[in-house]
């Protein structure tokens, strides 16, 4: 195996009620957890969302409201996950982008302080998407020369992450090995939030990523824009997303 792993790897895919960040749920979670020694465990469990689950996102995964009716909440099972997770570094398919914010503001609701800042995250469509820009579906079928049947299954979309990004390093031979430089490497944006609303510049400085200040400097928006914390804080974004916010007005404070 090419990955060089100082502690544990969690793959994982989520399936949910839509693609909304900050309103959706998780129904399905999948995780595989992939040891220094190469040991493998996984983990799926589906989750009842406190929703009905709409017809298209069914259509997708093909999981209903009857399937998940006696299964725990998600702030049932909160806790555990936490500690599964805890000490990991974090890969997924889109993961940086949907799934790890989604899972973040899960565990907000349920009460979980998760620090995901000490984890490392690879996403391996990020990689996919520089090598050959396709879909898990695809990458499964380019990588590792197999179809993927039961695409949009938590566990199937979670077991053919861990080999596309395996069947990855395999291929490459210019892909960083060691999971810090892989995560650089799968890395677009140096985000500040989870959600990219607020990026690094060259400096180390939180610049906005979105809307009509897009580009300048939080702290300058904030001098120049007295209501636009206000309407953050108001606003739908995640509460990672708001915590950013909070602690660059904090430290100006100062």
């Amino acid at each position: 195996m090419k990955l060089k792993l100082t502690r544990p790897i969690v793959f994982f895919d989520l399936e949910t009620t839509g693609t909304n960040v900050n309103t959706d749920r998780i129904v399905e979670i999948s995780l595989v957890k992939l040891f220094p020694d190469g040991e493998v465990k996984s983990k799926t469990r589906r989750i009842n969302p406190e929703m009905p689950i709409p017809a298209e996102a069914t259509a997708v995964h093909h999981i209903t409201d009857e399937d998940v009716a006696g299964e725990p909440t998600f702030r049932q099972v909160a806790a555990s996950l936490a500690q599964l997770i805890s000490g990991c570094d974090i890969a997924g398919f889109n993961s940086n982008r949907f799934d790890i914010p989604l899972l973040d503001q899960e565990f907000e609701r349920a009460g979980i302080d998760f620090d995901f800042s000490r984890a490392r995250f690879i996403d391996v469509q990020t990689i996919f998407h520089k090598k050959e820009p396709r879909t898990l579906v695809a990458a499964y079928k380019y990588y590792c020369g197999k179809d993927l049947t039961e695409a949009h299954s938590a566990l199937a979309d979670t077991t053919a992450t861990m080999e596309v990004l395996l069947a990855q390093l395999e291929r490459y031979d210019d892909l960083p090995t060691d999971v810090p430089a892989l995560s650089e490497y799968a890395t677009n944006s140096r985000n500040v939030d989870l959600m990219g609303r607020l990026v690094y510049d060259d400096q180390g400085r939180e610049v906005v990523n979105f809307g009509k200040h897009k580009g300048r400097l939080a702290e300058d928006v904030f001098k120049t824009d007295p209501g636009y914390y206000s309407w953050i804080m108001g606003g739908d974004f995640s509460n990672n997303t708001k915590k950013a916010f909070t602690r660059i007005k904090l430290r100006m404070k100062k």
